[in-house]
């Protein structure tokens, strides 16, 4: 058997901190900004966690 791949797409998404989680970052701030709110913009910006109910899916994707 070879070994599994691990997604290209999903290994430049997707970071694993120390602690097991796997962090994010949020859609939606890369064009088109006029229309969205200051506040919107700025929360777009920090990183977050993968919701716990994709973490199997993301998991298969990276080969953990």
């Amino acid at each position: 058997m070879p070994k599994i791949k691990t997604n290209s797409g999903a290994k430049k998404r997707f970071k694993v901190t120390g602690s097991g989680k796997i962090k994010r970052k949020h859609a939606f701030h890369s064009h088109i900004l006029t229309k969205k709110s200051t506040k919107r913009k700025r929360n777009l910006v920090h990183a977050t966690l993968v919701n716990p109910s994709d973490m199997d899916r993301v998991t298969l994707m990276l080969v953990l």
